[in-house]
């Protein structure tokens, strides 16, 4: 992933292993969360939507994109 800018993340760039536990961990307020759930996991849950029919999708809402650059390797 690079240059995350969600909330709190200042242009973070991370590469993370597949297939292994990866626990994020740092100080109240540095991005843990931000870097977690509102930019890998949001735009994993986007890419999942995305894979659904378009009749499916209709009943979902409109899934906004992380502010982020690149996010490469992310399985939906």
């Amino acid at each position: 992933m690079r240059g995350a800018r969600e909330h709190n993340l200042k242009d973070v760039t991370v590469t993370l292993p597949r297939d292994v536990m990866v626990v994020v961990t740092g100080l109240s307020g540095s991005g843990k969360s931000s870097l977690a759930f509102d930019t890998i996991y949001a735009e994993g849950q986007r890419r999942y939507v995305e894979s659904l029919s378009a009749y499916a999708r209709q009943f979902l809402g409109q899934m906004d994109k992380p502010d982020v650059d690149h996010i490469d390797g992310l399985s939906p």
